[in-house]
């Protein structure tokens, strides 16, 4: 056992270290703590949240002009010269040539058909009838006297004048396709004139047309004289046949 007497008594230290301690907090125990200052704070944090946040941004876009700047050099120089432009606008085409307004008219046998006063023409299956002012009695032309070949295109011409007028008509036949329109070319100018036919397809048809002329002309315009050219027009605007009288 050990003897208590034997046992160092405290120095001078510790006693004076204990003292102090007792000192301090007797001292602690009357100070009263001040109130934290909660309104400086939370100011202090926003702008150290906002500086934050702009750093942030900042690095962000300093990211984003990177790949910029990488793909810039790509636009520029050789690349946009190798640019191939848009493709031009093919040329339209041309419209293909209208084909002629059809002024066929399809008659029965004996029907008349009146193309001016006086001036009537009618079908039958021998040939071409008509009258014209200067002519009131009946005139006939034949497709079956054997004076015209209906397997060859051909186109024919009488010509009558009366009053400052001319009085066109003529048979056609043997052309291909199916005949649409017909075209006179006259010293008065350029003539639209129209066709008859009987039904069933013959194979030919009437022209006819009427005009104004000079009346300084007078009566003995003729048909070789007045009239330069007859071309009958098929429905796709080709020619089914023509006459050149000179």
């Amino acid at each position: 056992m050990n003897d208590p007497r034997n046992e160092a008594e405290p120095g001078p230290e510790h006693a004076e270290t204990g003292w102090l301690r007792e000192a301090l907090a007797e001292v602690a125990y009357d100070i009263t703590p001040s109130r934290l200052p909660l309104a400086a704070v939370e100011r202090q944090g926003r702008r150290l949240r906002r500086r934050r946040r702009a750093t942030v941004l900042g690095a962000g876009f300093g990211l984003l002009l990177v790949p910029l700047a990488l793909v810039a050099p790509h636009a520029t120089g050789s690349d946009t010269e190798r640019t191939t432009p848009p493709a031009a606008s093919a040329a339209a085409a041309p419209p293909p040539s209208a084909s002629p307004v059809s002024t066929l008219r399809v008659v029965a046998s004996g029907e008349r058909v009146t193309a001016a006063p006086g001036f009537r023409l009618w079908l039958t299956a021998e040939g071409k009838h008509w009258t014209a002012p200067t002519s009131p009695e009946p005139q006939f032309r034949s497709v079956v006297d054997g004076n015209i070949d209906r397997n060859t295109p051909g186109v024919s011409l009488q010509s009558e004048m009366a009053d400052g007028r001319v009085y066109l008509s003529g048979l056609y036949y043997g052309g291909k396709g199916v005949a649409s329109a017909v075209e006179i070319e006259t010293k008065a100018g350029t003539v639209h004139g129209k066709l008859i036919e009987l039904a069933g397809h013959p194979g030919w048809g009437v022209w006819y047309a009427t005009t104004e002329v000079d009346s300084d002309a007078g009566p003995d315009v003729g048909s070789w004289d007045f009239v330069s050219q007859v071309t009958v027009h098929d429905t796709e605007g080709g020619i089914y046949a023509r006459l050149k009288p000179r």
